[in-house]
């Protein structure tokens, strides 16, 4: 391939690897984030790899807590989920 590349030729389709940091990681988002709209906060979750669920599950490997958890930040600590911060979420996905 890369003899080919040097020779002029255009690879069509080729497809660059990410880094995924969060692959094979499981979120659960609760309460109210400040810095950014939910979707948004799923978006950069799904791009480094993560997957998002709507329930805290054993499966569930991060649960970050905005302002104002509720039902799930409780569920998390009964199932001894790791929970972050929004600001320790910031830091993962930068």
């Amino acid at each position: 391939m890369e003899k080919l590349k040097k020779a002029g030729v255009e690879i069509i389709g080729e497809k660059k690897v990410r880094h995924q940091p969060l692959k094979g990681k499981t979120f659960v988002l609760t309460g109210v984030l400040e810095t950014m709209a939910r979707e948004e906060a799923k978006e950069k979750i799904r791009f480094l790899g993560g997957e998002i669920s709507e329930s805290v599950s054993k499966r569930t490997d991060f649960v970050v807590a905005g302002k104002e958890p509720g039902l799930k930040f409780e569920k998390a600590k009964k199932l001894g989920i790791k929970i972050i911060s929004e600001k320790e979420f910031l830091k993962l996905i930068r």
